[in-house]
């Protein structure tokens, strides 16, 4: 596939979806031109075209926050493309981690509720934090103070689980695993490791060893 099958508008254009490669929220929605598209595959950062400005923008050049792309892929119909990034710092203009942080609120009725999408949310916020550093934020120390102090914070928690577990203490059990999670999620954010990417390590080996069972 090339940049010449793809489908622009009758105004050059294709939409792009810039998502983080690694939480999986939407950054932004922006458009492209050929021009655009090709300094993107030549930089490995995200380039755009201004409508209002009509002209190529990169992404950060004026703040710094570019987006080091990972993937660029296109739907079936050829004519929009979904682009993962590794964010350096907010994608809105605002500020903000996403353009997409506000909510019509009361518009659908309450989704039910999933049992691990407290681990899509944390990846989400630890992302953000990332991106934003506000000054009351612990994820804003542990990214500030650098990989030695994150992972002597999971060598701690570490520990913490291994005593808890020792001595049959449950309650303490599970705040303490709960903080090895937390402080893991962080390390995986700085070393820009998906949690997804631990997911199909597990599944992998789970049916290696089923295979293996038959």
């Amino acid at each position: 596939m090339n940049i010449e099958q793809l489908k622009f508008d009758q105004n050059g254009f294709i939409v792009s979806v810039v998502q983080d490669v690694q939480s999986k929220e939407v950054l932004t929605v922006a458009y492209m031109n050929k021009e655009s598209l090709q300094k993107t595959i030549e930089t490995k950062e995200t380039w755009f075209f201004s409508r209002s400005r009509q002209r190529l923008w990169h992404k950060g050049e004026t703040s710094g926050n570019i987006q080091k792309v990972v993937e660029i892929r296109y739907d079936c119909d050829q004519d929009a493309l979904i682009v993962l990034v590794e964010p350096n710092g907010p994608a809105c203009h605002t500020g903000e981690y996403s353009c997409f942080h506000r909510t019509l609120e009361d518009s659908f009725t309450t989704p039910s509720p999933n049992r691990y999408e407290i681990l899509n949310e944390l990846e989400k916020i630890i992302a953000d934090r990332e991106a934003q550093r506000p000054k009351e934020s612990y994820a804003t120390y542990l990214f500030e103070h650098g990989i030695d102090k994150i992972l002597k914070k999971v060598g701690e928690e570490a520990s913490e689980v291994i005593i808890a577990a020792k001595n049959r203490d449950k309650e303490e059990l599970k705040w303490e695993a709960a903080d090895l999670i937390f402080h893991l999620m962080v390390l995986l954010r700085e070393q820009k490791l998906p949690l997804d990417e631990v997911f199909k390590v597990l599944e992998e080996r789970h049916r290696k060893s089923i295979k293996k069972e038959e």
